[in-house]
């Protein structure tokens, strides 16, 4: 797997993502590259300087800003290590959502925001990949990600540990008039297809964005990062 451009290079220094090494553009005059470039060197990282060329070969993006670092595929955490964690707990799940561009925005949402695990199905959605990594501009290396085999048993589950569980979808509450604060999960649909008729029927309750404008949806991520702001807002302010 590879960390490519300079904002998802720095955070796979900065976390506990193992990097096999480092290529960078040969004889680059940019400031930030050489400012991890010098991070990497005080962490015993190899580093080699290669030709454009050799960067392009090995981009999986084609957007890798003259460095590239090679790291060990993504490691998702276990569902029981993600509720273990101390403090309140809030889940994004996300109910099939294809899209890497998606997948990668929200998790660099959940970081921004202090959600405790993003959890995404085994199959049939975005896995973490080069792209969402670059999305998420290196928020990925800081978040955790729990993959589990059927969404809906692990939301049945996360009841069972007194987390309520609500879905988002157009004809739910007004997300004012709805209490998002203590330990919750917020349930987002795929791409075009929302939420499936059992995960919604599985939740505690069905929550709406009020909006106004002629187009009566928003993007996955979007509608994702507004819940996550509001049930943030309301437990801290």
């Amino acid at each position: 797997m590879t960390a490519e451009g300079k904002n998802p290079v720095r955070e796979a220094i900065n976390s506990d993502t193992t990097i096999e090494k480092i290529l960078v553009l040969d004889g680059t005059s940019d400031k930030d590259i050489r400012q991890i470039i010098s991070q990497a060197k005080n962490k015993g990282l190899r580093v080699e300087y290669v030709k454009k060329e050799a960067l392009d070969r090995v981009s999986e993006t084609g957007h890798h800003q003259g460095i590239i670092a090679f790291t060990t595929d993504y490691k998702y955490k276990e569902l029981d290590y993600v509720l273990n964690k101390n403090g309140r707990k809030l889940f994004v799940i996300l109910d099939a959502v294809q899209d890497p561009h998606n997948l990668g925005s929200i998790i660099r949402t959940a970081e921004c925001f202090g959600v405790t695990a993003v959890v995404i199905p085994e199959r049939g959605g975005a896995l973490v990949n080069e792209t969402v990594l670059r999305t998420s501009a290196g928020a990925v290396s800081h978040m955790d990600v729990v993959k589990v085999k059927n969404i809906n048993d692990t939301i049945k589950m996360l009841k069972e540990k007194n987390v309520f569980v609500y879905v988002a979808d157009m004809d739910g509450q007004p997300m004012k008039n709805t209490n998002l604060k203590g330990d919750i999960a917020i349930v987002v649909g795929a791409e075009g297809a929302g939420v499936s008729a059992l995960t919604r029927k599985l939740a505690d309750q069905i929550v709406s964005i009020p909006m106004v404008g002629k187009v009566n949806s928003l993007n996955a991520s979007v509608s994702a990062a507004i819940m996550m702001f509001e049930a943030f807002r309301q437990e801290n302010f």
